[in-house]
């Protein structure tokens, strides 16, 4: 799934997995579905990707020109989204679909320059010059970045990328994390090890500790990660990275004999900028794997979805996680997780979460089975979307909660790094001594991993009443593309701890003189 400016979310589904309820004109290879017996039955005679509007709950039919199972994704600066890599003919092909208002014709276009290598199972990453790096895949020891100057453009080796890999038990470093650091350089992690990484000189800078404990964190194990909100307070200079969940040593060679194994309740968390890095542990409630991690405006992070035993795979795991659980990162070791309300729906393998304007987060997915499949499964295939309701949108808040938010940035295409810019509001009551103002980068995410989220904490410098219950705020923009690449980020006004529903601003470089 990923979210677009326009408030619609865009979903994406394999090909491979059977008929889907909306048919095509025409198939992937461009020829015409005719409602023969054959074409009825042939899946890329159907839709496997739709526009879902957010506000009036419908659908819109996308036409995908190849099978983009298990492929990654980023949103370049203008808010094109970039899918890259796939299954089998797609491996190579990259789709670009121009985001626009719910109900206009706008559709998935294929880029008529391919991949240099295969990318099945890779990571995208939007670079500070809005160029997206691609890394690994499967059999993939390599990165490249998109645009394409050429088919046959560059393809870097990442040596990184083969010392994790067990070729043994499928890898266990497929869909590697990716992070951008503040300094411009990239966090890897692939298996149960990481790096800092210099792309643009092609170097390790840094090999960081290895996690603590027994198991994996990457696909098939799959855990997943986020970069703690980045905060105006200390310059945005501090990055801390947090890992959750992953699959016991081990899992995938037992799921393929019909035993599942208790999956990793730990996380870590590290700080991956200055010169003091090491891991520091916590468990979670219970074991969790193919679990999902979203930044709430608050900086929280909700952890949901996914499995307590077994692996990622087809029909590889047991024991849906019902319940998500609310991480605060601010507070105090052993004091950090509550467990939240538990949903009646298992959302495992190929299932996905994503943030929403309004503060809720849409679920959506689950199929763990090769197919289509409805009955005689441990866990059918889950067509039901879902949004999660965190606590901070309960009316009894609503006395706290900033109404009516609008951004000025005098009619400009949005606003350049390290210049202000106006937030106005309406409050009950005169804001808080906690008003905080958070931009989030909305990721394109699938199996588990949110590429490009993000999350900064900006400064306000001025705060000022001009009618009853309006304010006005001075806020100030990131100071750069290495804390926040251009592009559109979603901007909440959060009083104790309550947000209000989020608005679009873009942050841009300066214009040249």
């Amino acid at each position: 799934m990923v979210l677009t400016h326009w408030n619609t979310v865009i979903l994406l589904d394999r090909s491979g997995s059977g008929r889907s309820g909306y048919q095509l004109r025409h198939r992937l290879n461009g020829t015409r579905c005719k409602g023969t017996r054959d074409d009825l039955s042939d899946p890329t005679c159907y839709v496997h990707s739709v526009e879902y509007s957010i506000s009036n709950n419908t659908i819109r039919r996308l036409n995908l020109m190849s099978d983009t199972f298990s492929s990654s994704g980023s949103i370049l600066s203008d808010g094109r989204i970039i899918e890259a890599g796939g299954f089998g003919d797609a491996s190579t092909r990259i789709h670009y679909f121009g985001p626009c208002k719910s109900g206009d014709s706008c559709d998935w276009t294929l880029g008529k320059k391919h991949l240099s290598a295969k990318r099945w199972y890779a990571s995208s990453q939007i670079l500070p010059d809005d160029r997206i790096i691609v890394v690994g895949g499967r059999g993939s020891f390599t990165y490249e970045f998109i645009p394409k100057l050429s088919t046959n453009g560059n393809v870097f080796h990442l040596s990184f990328l083969q010392q994790t890999n067990y070729g043994n038990e499928d890898g266990k470093n497929l869909y590697p994390i990716v992070h951008l650091s503040v300094d411009g350089k990239l966090f890897l992690f692939a298996n149960r090890d990481s790096i800092l990484f210099n792309y643009k000189q092609n170097r390790v800078v840094k090999k960081f500790p290895r996690i603590p404990g027994i198991g994996s964190r990457s696909y098939p194990s799959t855990g997943s990660s986020v970069i703690l909100p980045l905060d105006q307070k200390d310059g945005f200079r501090k990055v801390e990275v947090m890992i959750c969940g992953g699959a016991a040593s081990g899992a995938n060679a037992a799921a393929r004999q019909g035993t599942f194994l208790t999956g990793l309740n730990s996380c870590g968390r590290m700080v991956i900028t200055g010169n003091n890095h090491k891991w520091k542990m916590e468990n979670m409630p219970g074991p969790r794997l193919m679990n999902d991690m979203v930044l709430l405006p608050t900086g929280h992070v909700l952890i949901i979805n996914g499995a307590k035993r077994g692996c990622a795979g087809w029909r590889n795991a047991a024991g849906p996680a019902f319940e998500p659980y609310l991480y605060n990162p601010k507070k105090t070791l052993g004091r950090r997780f509550t467990v939240l309300k538990s949903t009646k729906i298992a959302r495992m393998f190929h299932s996905s979460a994503i943030l929403v304007p309004d503060g809720s987060v849409l679920v959506a997915g689950s199929n763990p089975n090769n197919q289509y499949t409805f009955r005689n499964a441990s866990h059918p295939t889950e067509l039901r979307l879902q949004a999660f309701i965190p606590d901070y949108m309960g009316k009894e808040y609503n006395h706290q909660r900033p109404y009516n938010v609008s951004i000025d940035i005098n009619g400009k295409e949005g606003v350049a790094y390290g210049n202000k810019f106006l937030v106005r509001f309406l409050l009950e009551s005169k804001p808080s001594k906690y008003l905080a103002f958070s931009a989030y980068a909305p990721p394109f995410t699938t199996h588990s991993l949110s590429m490009n989220q993000r999350m900064l904490k900006l400064r306000s410098t001025r705060i000022i009443s001009d009618a009853k219950g309006w304010w006005n705020a001075t806020v100030e923009a990131p100071p750069s593309a290495n804390v926040a690449p251009s592009g559109f980020y979603l901007l909440s006004v959060v009083n104790e701890g309550i947000p209000s529903i989020s608005e679009w601003i873009k942050f841009i470089q300066p214009a040249s003189t």
